[in-house]
């Protein structure tokens, strides 16, 4: 009997180790497919947020943090944010977030040869789209805040932003709302959390899949007339896994004065609105700062260097544009990468 005992031992062990694995194993797939979902939902940056993610935690406080920490770092609007001291001149270390963004949009603008530039600041205060309130514009103010206006004008010496115009200013509404989504969806990643959704003021960020453990759907509206934001016809539906996606449009933020309709994108080369057929820019890309920046890069260009510019680019993944048909209604185009991402064959939806 005594010749038994060592392959009992070893038969005994060998099970222990079985139901080990396998109640691990057990845990790791109980949590995988772990069926609860967090909706959160509030207001950042002027705007709504709304939030979903599989999780059993619920993690609202954590992201209201986050996003005031990017409001405290990016936001024109908050006299004690980095980007407004640096505007007024005070000697501040930016942080990592700033230097993020800062860097994107220092990269859009030489990428796209200044049609995107972030000192574009003087420009929108002057049309009264910024943060002070609108001059009387004329050519020769134009011209006065041409000369410092340019992403040439300013750049970075160690940790520092050095200007060589003292009356630059640095505008990051074009992209904080994408950057935001993607500081949250990094908080989100950083606690495990790998399936979910996040949207600011339309821009979004989303990775995995949605409740129905299908891609997400996310739709492009229509570009109607709606400064207060309440209009949310669809144009067309997208679905996304792992990427960022933004819409730039003037169909929103404009103002109409004798007669005439002013949009909110500058062209920061002429200082002037733009004035074209374009309406709207929905971007594709890995992250949502990036489909930002472009969303309003594209909305300068117009749509045929936009769509050009958007077929050749490793920057982004797909573009999607409506633009004035002329007759009273929209036309849709989009770059050939995008039939990847629509849904309903790229119709509106009924």
């Amino acid at each position: 009997m005594n010749d038994n005992k060592p392959g009992n031992a070893r038969k005994w062990v060998f099970n222990t180790l079985f139901l080990i694995i396998l109640f691990a194993g057990t845990i790791i797939i109980i949590r995988r497919h772990n069926t609860t979902w967090q909706e959160d939902r509030g207001m950042t940056f002027g705007t709504f947020y709304n939030i979903k993610y599989r999780s059993e935690d619920n993690f609202k406080a954590d992201i209201e943090a986050e996003l005031r920490k990017v409001d405290a770092s990016l936001s024109m609007f908050n006299d004690s944010s980095i980007v407004s001291k640096l505007n007024r001149g005070e000697d501040v270390l930016p942080d990592s977030m700033f230097m993020t963004v800062f860097s994107k949009g220092m990269e859009v603008a030489r990428n796209t040869g200044g049609l995107y530039d972030i000192t574009v600041a003087p420009l929108c205060n002057a049309w009264g789209f910024g943060f002070k309130h609108s001059l009387d514009v004329t050519p020769a103010v134009i011209d006065s805040l041409l000369q410092f206006v340019g992403y040439e004008r300013i750049s970075i010496s160690g940790r520092r932003i050095v200007k060589d115009d003292p009356r630059c200013m640095i505008d990051l509404s074009s992209i904080a709302k994408g950057y935001g989504c993607d500081a949250v969806a990094s908080l989100l990643k950083r606690n495990g959390i790998y399936d979910y959704m996040v949207e600011i003021g339309g821009e979004v960020t989303a990775s995995g899949t949605n409740s129905r453990g299908e891609a997400w759907r996310i739709g492009i509206n229509k570009p109607v007339d709606d400064t207060l934001g309440v209009n949310h016809d669809i144009q067309a539906v997208i679905r996304i896994e792992n990427s960022g996606v933004a819409t730039s449009g003037n169909y929103r933020n404009y103002y109409i004065s004798d007669g005439k309709k002013y949009s909110h994108t500058i062209n920061p080369v002429t200082g002037y609105p733009v004035s074209h057929n374009l309406l709207s820019a929905t971007v594709i890309a890995d992250d949502c700062m990036t489909a930002d920046a472009y969303a309003t890069a594209f909305m300068v260009m117009g749509l045929e260097q936009a769509k050009l510019y958007a077929d050749t680019s490793a920057a982004i993944k797909a573009a999607y544009f409506i633009s004035d048909d002329g007759n009273g209604g929209y036309r849709a185009d989009f770059t050939r990468d995008m039939a990847l991402f629509l849904d309903n064959g790229g119709k509106a939806k009924e």
